[in-house]
């Protein structure tokens, strides 16, 4: 047990389906056999989670202020108690505001400082509510842009990933106009070397790297715009002029179907729509008849970064909060691919 690799995990936005999430995969005993889970979150949010799964007969919560506390012993759920909802009753379930904005913001901040002092091997995020943070006076686009500040990071950039099918982003959260204005060679070509890193750090040895158009059939020789010619073309021969096995620029409507039967090993996406939709076409499986999703699959990676960060690939989930079925499975599927990084960490790459 004491080789397995720390992973923190944060509860997410304490008003969303986080909580409950949290406790329902640490359910799991598969997961004490991958790793040595830490919530970072609230001793009393949590328990209020064991009552909404109707998990308290089969779960208990300790609350630590030391990672050296922690038993981590299957049926005893470790936090790290940041009190930052000392009274319960002030906290509404399922919905936004600043009393959880700035929970889920400190949640993530301690995680991030426990990995930086190298207290823990890994972090894992839940979703938190960009609206929350904001009306809690913290103006980031996401956990990305948290990490990347509070880590000192200049190059980073977003990976999804869906058991093989991976996708990288160019840009995330800005509107599509800005998108396409940050559609430049040297932000493409540095996209490139940070997918084609990340795949050697899973292991695979000659990364196969698709690089998907801005337009509709890549621009069709500037007919329906130049970005292709001007800015991806030239980042992919630079790219490959380094040794990288850059491909394309490749047609957006077809790159991802080909990515998926195995053509390549990650693909090069140009904004935030343009990766998210296809990785949550595969992982997100809903169930007309019984009007539920049987499956919410995924995780998103930051890479670039000084230490790992996984997370869910999915929202707050507030019309789920407080009812005890939000599906755990996107946040199992990223302590897996966590406890894998960490354990690869370990024998000598590092998370560029």
């Amino acid at each position: 047990m004491n080789q397995l690799p720390i992973l923190a995990i944060t509860a997410g936005d304490p008003a969303g389906s986080g909580p409950e999430i949290t406790v329902k995969t640490l359910l799991s005993k598969e997961i004490y056999e991958m790793c040595r889970p830490l919530v970072i979150g609230d001793v009393n949010v949590l328990e209020q989670a064991l009552t909404f799964t109707g998990l308290s007969d089969k779960l208990s919560v300790r609350g630590i202020k030391d990672v050296k506390d922690a038993g981590f012993e299957y049926g005893t759920i470790d936090v790290y108690d940041m009190e930052m909802i000392p009274d319960l009753t002030a906290l509404e379930v399922g919905k936004v505001s600043a009393l959880a904005g700035e929970a889920a913001f400190q949640y993530v901040v301690k995680a991030i400082d426990l990995a930086m002092k190298g207290e823990v091997d890994g972090t894992i995020t839940n979703a938190i509510s960009k609206e929350a943070i904001h009306q809690a006076g913290h103006h980031y686009s996401g956990h990305t842009e948290i990490y990347a500040e509070y880590t000192g990071t200049k190059k980073y950039s977003m990976m999804l990933a869906h058991n093989d099918f991976r996708v990288v982003h160019v840009s995330t959260h800005v509107s599509l106009m800005e998108a396409c204005l940050r559609c430049k060679k040297e932000r493409v070509l540095e996209v490139i070397r940070i997918a084609h890193q990340a795949c050697k750090n899973l292991g695979i040895q000659d990364p196969k790297i698709a690089v998907a158009g801005l337009n509709p059939h890549c621009g069709e020789n500037g007919l329906f715009g130049r970005e292709e010619i001007e800015e991806i073309t030239p980042a992919i021969e630079a790219a490959k002029e380094e040794g990288i096995n850059a491909i394309g620029p490749c047609p957006p409507d077809t790159v991802f179907p080909q990515a998926i039967g195995g053509w390549y090993d990650i693909v090069v996406c140009m904004y935030h729509d343009q990766g998210h939709i296809p990785t949550k076409v595969q992982g997100f499986v809903y169930d007309r008849e019984k009007q539920q999703w049987n499956a919410v699959d995924g995780v998103n990676i930051t890479l670039g970064l000084p230490i790992i960060r996984v997370s869910v690939d999915h929202g707050t989930a507030f019309d789920h909060a407080g009812k005890g079925d939000a599906n755990e499975l996107s946040l199992v599927n990223a302590i897996e691919y966590g406890a894998r990084l960490a354990d690869t960490r370990k024998k000598g790459y590092k998370n560029e």
